[in-house]
């Protein structure tokens, strides 16, 4: 595939870090690996500070990770279009820039990059056109997904080879980087990354009364209030760790984006949110639980249960049942503290299967293509 010519990426800060985790990697890839010239317009420059320190929040034009980067205010500047244009999860684009689009001599590419999901309907409508209704503009849905015949997931080059690569003095020097002592022999250690509704106390509880030591890695985040709500301690507080029983919690400062992965090596199972620590959790081949983002009338459920079938599909019987159980309680309004620690003792009682499963998962993932290189040649195929 020859050089692609350049991107405008347009992105709203819903999430905090979903929609501009996806954002800022699928900018980089396109500009690392693919050879495109990418300039990621985004509302909120602060959230993408704390993925990227480099990243000033008060500069309205900017580089970094050969990106160009400038802030989406209610007066765009007057620019030229890019030849290609994503548009991230349905944020619209402003009114000035579309003209512009359409009055631009060589025609403009126009992408509506969705939502993640293993919904059976994405492979129908990944690809296909969407005529805008007013202006001469080509503009199609990219649908990312799990399966053949969708977008796939983002994944770098190199990946997998850093992550073999990740050994155990590789995971000394991140916990010192964070600021604590690794964890001791024996200890089960997760990280904990999830939305505010989650059934917190009742796991933190669970793993204080279990039989063998854990470490729970809970990064700066909206479940830290509820882990030292369960702690008992009010004040707030950054790399300081804590102990009840069993369980030591550990309050990690905020980990940038490129470091983030070693987080999930560091540890033995992850639970993650949203869109962009999702798939990070199932390239770090570990055992993982997902938090997913709440929708009106219940479509996350359906998100939630669409990739749990095609997920445990090919795990054993037993394995596949604790991974729904602990999923839907996790994901569910139920808040007594017994359901959780239930679900994760019959869950973490699968653990060596589940560790067996991971691998293969990730392989199977990898052969659906990655989502930058299909985005590109999807791209190469209509402007040519």
């Amino acid at each position: 595939m020859s050089p692609l010519r350049s991107f405008d990426i347009f992105c709203r800060v819903i999430d905090n870090y979903g929609d501009i985790g996806v954002c800022w990697r699928l900018a980089r890839q396109l500009s690392d690996e693919c050879g495109a010239t990418v300039r990621l317009w985004v509302d909120d420059l602060a959230s993408l500070h704390l993925l990227n320190a480099q990243i000033d929040p008060g500069c309205v034009c900017q580089h970094a990770a050969g990106v160009e980067i400038m802030r989406w205010e209610e007066e765009l500047p007057a620019v030229t279009p890019a030849d290609i244009v994503v548009e991230a999860f349905g944020c619209g684009l402003p009114e000035r820039y579309m003209e512009a689009m359409a009055a631009r001599n060589a025609p403009v590419l126009w992408l509506v990059l969705e939502y993640l999901s293993a919904e059976p309907w994405v492979r129908e409508h990944h690809g296909l056109p969407s005529p805008h209704p007013r202006l001469p503009l080509d503009r199609y849905f990219f649908f990312p997904g799990f399966e053949p015949g969708t977008g796939g997931v983002l994944r770098e080059a190199g990946l997998f080879a850093r992550r073999t690569a990740f050994g155990t003095a590789d995971q000394h020097r991140f916990w010192a980087s964070v600021g604590f002592e690794p964890p001791s022999a024996g200890a089960t250690v997760v990280s904990l990354f999830g939305y505010e509704h989650a059934p917190v106390g009742g796991l933190l509880d669970a793993w204080a009364q279990g039989d063998v030591p854990m470490v729970a890695a809970i990064p700066e985040g909206k479940l830290v209030t509820h882990a030292l709500d369960f702690l008992g301690v009010t004040a707030p507080t950054n790399c300081h760790s804590f102990r009840r029983g069993n369980l030591e919690v550990r309050i990690l400062p905020f980990v940038e984006q490129v470091r983030y992965d070693e987080l999930l090596w560091a540890c033995d199972c992850n639970f993650v949110r949203g869109e962009d620590s999702f798939v990070r959790a199932q390239w770090a081949v570990r055992p993982f639980v997902w938090h997913v983002y709440p929708q009106q009338e219940g479509a996350h459920r359906r998100k939630l249960g669409a990739f749990l079938d095609l997920y445990c599909d090919g795990l054993p019987d037993a394995a596949a049942e604790a991974v729904r159980g602990l999923w839907q309680v996790w994901n569910s309004d139920d808040q007594r503290p017994q359901a959780v620690g239930t679900a994760w003792r019959a869950y973490w009682e699968q653990r060596r299967a589940l560790e067996a499963y991971a691998p293969a998962w990730a392989e199977r993932l990898a052969g659906v293509g990655e989502l930058a290189g299909k985005l590109a040649q999807f791209s190469q195929d209509r402007i040519k």
